[in-house]
């Protein structure tokens, strides 16, 4: 056989080379106009340099590593692909680019899922996977070498992700408010590098027992003297426990449509019963800390009384210690305390997180009889039906409980069944708003059946009900930039649009005396106004970041926040700039001693318990005993 001589080998390796970086730009372009016409989501064109030269930089290490030209091509084109139409898709829907976290709670995402979207879901993941690993060529050196060299430079971000993250920001920019722009100025590969290197940066020790003391007088202000005195001496009193149950309900995208002037709706889908009741609330609002998804994050903050500040799921990532939020605490006091979600149970963490915060008996999916379903969705009117009918079976007991109902029927894509035909139309080309008006007319009427029997059967009961957040309609806030609510970007939103991003409606009924008007208030905030309904006085870390303080309340958002003082009604948004107003600084330096305060609770040595809640051992010591007991009914 006669060998090919090396200078002809050399020659079309260089050809091979160039056909790869050849296919990457007229990939990218291909791309870069698809996301843009499909789904108005691209870089900006001055980004568009440096992302092609990310593309090719990445292109390279994959046909440094391929066995073929061809199988390189096809590789480059599902990984390519993948990572950027996912994150065009979440960008239009959510308002936000993928980002490091997203990946680490994506197998949520498949318990969310059946049917032929659980298969498509597995094939996005499965197909580029298998692909890449079919695409390398495992018996050349050369390969090996390339791969040592990865291993190498993911070793240097893991080991100085502060110093690479300082220098990317001073060379790519970085706004801590504003992570749509941060990928349209950046592009995505280096947008998911400098992020993912943000993330291994802040990770820092726990605080010490010093740094929780000062950051605790922070929050507690002036009162903070005063507020471990009163907690040191009524730790070990004889207090009257609260004996009135307590029922939360967790509306799904609850919402009211009717400010989307522009869709023309063709009634007004809220039952008016509904309408009564939240006039007789004040029309009260939660200020809720997400915006179409991420419900576990409306989960944790009316739940532990700590806001959300990041963009991630503080269930999947922060919560990693047993702590006495409501559930605990209410627990403590002599309560049962249950949670029902009928979803996969292990959806962003619920059994876990449940389990540490306090909840004794867990009802998820597996628990109901899925007997009205809207496509994967249980209808209320059934989950409230069988909540009751379970909670009638359990045998008669002086402990009075706290019922906590997370719905799920309400979520995008506003799918009904036939017991439920549309009622509601829509302007034309407003059809996923006629879909959510849909759904929110059985959903508000399912809600007020269930609230006449709970009242009739509980007339003494403190029952709260919120929406989790605002629905997601169609992409980049469309929906509602038509009726002049949302800008299309979010670095285009004026001060109002931040409140409105995140005001859901919120209705209090105390007992007999009915509906409370409790104003406007942040998710965060709730444990503790419901705490002081039911009389209860124990100590406890709920009231912490519930304080009153003279600049106002604050709404913390990834990156940035707004303050409503108490004497006035706008929203003063905080974005870090120079433009910014003084009460902003006060803000700022009270939501870094929150953090404070809820890294050391939830993942720390928790040095606030020791202060603030001096009977934890007992609530370590009920939940040690509960996690043996057979009888707990958590999955």
């Amino acid at each position: 056989m006669t060998s090919v001589p090396s200078f002809v080998r050399a020659h079309s390796r260089a050809l091979a080379w160039c056909a790869a970086f050849l296919f990457v730009l007229v990939w990218h372009a291909l791309a870069i106009w698809a996301s843009g016409y499909f789904l108005q989501v691209k870089p900006w064109a001055s980004a568009y340099a440096r992302d092609l030269i990310a593309h090719l930089l990445l292109g390279a290490v994959l046909f440094a590593i391929a066995r073929s030209l061809t199988r390189f091509m096809i590789a480059a084109t599902v990984v390519f692909g993948v990572l950027t139409f996912g994150n065009a898709m979440k960008l239009s829907t959510l308002g936000a680019p993928v980002m490091p976290d997203d990946f680490a709670a994506a197998r949520n995402m498949f318990l969310l899922l059946d049917g032929w979207s659980l298969v498509a879901a597995v094939l996005l993941v499965a197909v580029p996977t298998l692909l890449l690993v079919w695409s390398i060529d495992w018996q050349r050196r050369w390969t090996w070498a390339t791969l040592a060299l990865i291993g190498a430079a993911i070793g240097l971000v893991v080991s100085f992700p502060a110093d690479l993250v300082r220098l990317m920001d001073q060379h790519f920019g970085h706004s801590v408010w504003n992570q749509p722009a941060n990928y349209q100025s950046r592009g995505l590969p280096i947008h998911l590098l400098q992020e993912t290197t943000r993330a291994l940066a802040r990770r820092v020790p726990p605080p010490t027992a010093p740094e929780v003391e000062q950051a605790r007088r922070v929050v507690a202000g002036e009162r903070a003297d005063e507020f471990v005195k009163v907690t040191q001496n009524t730790a070990d009193a004889s207090l009257a426990p609260p004996t009135r149950n307590l029922h939360m309900i967790v509306l799904e995208s609850f919402w009211d449509p009717m400010a989307l002037t522009a869709s023309r709706l063709s009634a007004d889908p809220l039952d008016p019963e509904f309408r009564r009741l939240w006039a007789q609330a004040g029309h009260s609002h939660l200020l809720a800390p997400v915006f179409g998804g991420y419900t576990a994050n409306t989960e944790f903050e009316v739940l532990c009384g700590f806001p959300v500040t990041a963009h991630n799921v503080f269930f999947e990532t922060g919560l990693k210690r047993d702590v006495p939020c409501l559930p605990g605490h209410l627990r403590e006091a002599g309560y049962h305390s249950l949670a029902s979600h009928p979803n996969a149970a292990s959806f962003w963490n619920r059994v876990n997180v449940y389990r540490r915060i306090g909840f004794e008996t867990y009802w998820a999916d597996n628990d109901f009889v899925l007997d009205d379903m809207n496509r994967t969705f249980l209808s209320d009117a059934s989950f409230y039906r069988q909540v009751m009918e379970r909670l009638g079976e359990t045998p008669g007991s002086p402990r009075p409980l706290f019922n906590y109902m997370l719905t799920y029927f309400g979520h995008l894509p506003y799918p009904l069944n036939e017991r439920r035909p549309a009622v509601i139309t829509a302007a034309e080309g407003h059809e996923v708003v006629a879909a959510y008006a849909n759904t929110l007319y059985y959903k508000s009427r399912e809600l007020m059946a269930f609230l006449r029997e709970l009242r009739a059967a509980d007339p003494d009961a403190l029952i709260v009900l919120f929406g989790d957040h605002l629905p997601a309609l169609t992409p980049n806030f469309g929906g509602y930039t038509e009726s002049g609510l949302l800008a299309k970007q979010r670095g285009e939103f004026t001060d109002p649009m931040f409140r409105t991003l995140v005001e859901t409606p919120l209705i209090l009924i105390d007992g007999r005396r009915g509906p409370v008007a409790i104003g406007d208030i942040p998710a965060y905030q709730l444990p503790a106004r419901l705490l002081e309904r039911l009389g209860d006085q124990q100590p406890g870390i709920l009231g912490l970041a519930a304080q009153e303080r003279a600049f106002g309340r604050i709404r913390p958002l990834p990156g940035m926040h707004f303050v409503i003082a108490d004497d006035a009604d706008a929203a003063q948004v905080c974005r870090g700039a120079a433009t910014d107003a003084a009460e902003c600084a006060d803000a700022l330096r009270w939501i870094q001693a929150v953090e404070t305060l809820r890294t050391d609770l939830f993942s720390g040595e928790q040095h606030t318990l020791l202060e603030l809640h001096l009977p934890n051992r007992r609530f370590r010591a009920a939940l040690t005993q509960s996690s043996a007991s057979a009888s707990l009914n958590l999955p």
